[in-house]
């Protein structure tokens, strides 16, 4: 436990689904001395290590996502002292003290719990955790959450691309264990159905599933392999000669035979999907020709290399929160906001100052001493990751902090579409990131068969080719437009 705490944030569902374990262990009578000592052990010492690691500190008795372990814990010293009561009392004694000893406990447990969250000791549920119940909280209430692309709800492609056959064999690994229950096999059973949950509402927890998928799924290969390779006459109860139960060569030939095939399909989509999916670097882009020849794309690299080179050590670039890290580690250049997202003021003002006229932008500029502005533009390469596509997140996310001067409806259509030709929104046509992205833009023909300023991501002539700046000046543009980056003018000597 003190490992996970260490290295990873999502230790909170390890500390959660420990107790749910033991606490499902009393609802079915599973009580041992052996589930007391283990757990009573793992809270105590885990505890305490967990609180020397200085990010965490406190937060073990401070906040509610850990509550349900210190009641479980406290719940099982109530059920414990009660079984040690069992044998002093009679039948009828016991089962009263028994009602009222386990009632009284969890009432007085349920209850401190409220009261210290009303008093402000033990923290509130984070946004995070609420928007793992209810999956249109964040967008509601915390959208910069929302925004994150790896909080969106995983999708039928991602669980067949991570687990391939796993998904179909999963299941069947889960009934051998739930057939043959006992107390470990429980824990896995929860596991199971609790990390399916939170992997479905969030794509990146699909990291939490991986390994009981892993592990069931196995059980399931076993059984099958056990079934149809192994011994009918070294069995406990063999067949009978001469009856039909046993299974002849053919079939556990052809079972066997299609098992080892789907293991082979799966090492070799295993070994294609880590090879093309989980290894190239997120700072180079790879696009393939129709002859099947790879082109290396190389800017984001290019841009970090032209700040560190050509710009003051001290330099201040406003850029969104998704570059804040690659800007500080590979341009070693001052960020406004990074991928630590916990500001969610200081990342609205970067938003609104994104989502205004330049005018206004500029004083925002100003005001954090702002001396570069990084953007990412995909419309040459047809990129579909860039600040245009996250652009209504933005407004969002300034809207929430700053809801006089942004509104997201400014930045639709009268029919509600999002557009960047020329049915598309004046504030939007006028915004600072609209004109950063398409400076200069309006004037490429990328082909003979699109016109000027085709934007190949969003398949759309831009509506504003005009596009001049009073306090900014281009600085820098990669080679395919991938990365912009523009210099904040100075005030005018008066």
């Amino acid at each position: 436990h003190f490992s996970q705490v260490s290295a990873w944030g999502g230790y909170v569902f390890i500390i959660n689904l420990i107790p749910l374990h033991v606490f499902v262990l009393l609802l079915m009578q599973r009580y041992s001395r052996r589930v007391y000592i283990a757990y009573s052990t793992f809270y105590i010492v885990g505890l305490i290590l967990s609180m020397q690691i200085p990010f965490v500190g406190f937060q073990p008795i401070r906040t509610s996502e850990h509550m349900a372990a210190a009641g479980v814990f406290a719940l099982l010293q109530a059920y414990a002292f009660l079984q040690y009561l069992r044998d002093r009392l009679t039948k009828q004694e016991f089962q009263t003290l028994f009602f009222l000893g386990v009632s009284l406990a969890a009432g007085i447990v349920f209850l401190s719990v409220i009261y210290l969250t009303y008093t402000g000791y033990i923290a509130p549920w984070s946004g995070r955790f609420y928007s793992l119940w209810d999956t249109g909280y964040a967008k509601i209430h915390i959208p910069i959450i929302a925004s994150v692309s790896e909080h969106q709800p995983t999708t039928w492609v991602s669980f067949f691309f991570d687990l391939h056959i796993l998904v179909c064999t999963f299941p069947a690994g889960l009934w051998f264990c739930i057939k043959n229950i006992n107390d470990e096999r429980v824990f896995v059973a929860l596991y199971a159905i609790s990390a399916v949950y939170f992997a479905g509402v969030m794509v990146r927890l699909m990291l939490t599933l991986t390994p009981v998928v892993c592990m069931l799924s196995a059980i399931a290969f076993s059984n099958v392999f056990e079934r149809y390779l192994g011994d009918d006459m070294k069995r406990e109860n063999p067949p009978i000669e001469d009856s039909k139960e046993g299974l002849g060569p053919n079939i556990k030939n052809i079972v066997t035979m299609l098992m080892l095939m789907l293991l082979m399909m799966f090492a070799v989509h295993c070994t294609w999907v880590t090879s093309n999916a989980y290894s190239s670097p997120s700072v180079v882009l790879a696009s393939y020709n129709h002859d099947g020849t790879r082109n290396i794309l190389d800017d984001f690299r290019e841009a970090y290399y032209w700040l560190r080179q050509n710009t003051d050590e001290h330099a201040r670039v406003m850029s969104w929160w998704d570059y804040g890290y690659q800007k500080a580690g590979m341009a070693n250049r001052t960020t406004l906001v990074d991928n630590n997202t916990w500001n969610n003021s200081h990342i609205a003002l970067v938003g609104k100052a994104m989502s205004s006229n330049e005018s206004a932008a500029y004083e925002i500029m100003r005001s954090l001493d702002v001396d570069y502005v990084l953007i990412i533009f995909g419309g040459v390469i047809g990129y579909s990751g860039d600040d245009i596509n996250k652009f209504l997140w933005m407004v969002r996310i300034a809207e929430g902090e700053h809801p006089k001067d942004i509104r997201e409806s400014d930045y639709f259509t009268p029919q509600g579409e999002f557009r960047v030709d020329k049915a598309g929104s004046p504030t939007l046509l006028n915004c600072l990131m609209y004109k950063m992205s398409y400076y200069r833009f309006g004037e490429m023909q990328l082909d003979f068969r699109t016109p000027p300023g085709f934007d190949r991501t969003r398949n759309a002539e831009i509506g504003n080719k005009d596009i001049k700046f009073k306090h900014l000046e281009e600085a820098f543009t990669s080679e395919h437009w991938l990365v912009r980056i523009y210099k904040v003018k100075q005030l005018d000597n008066r």
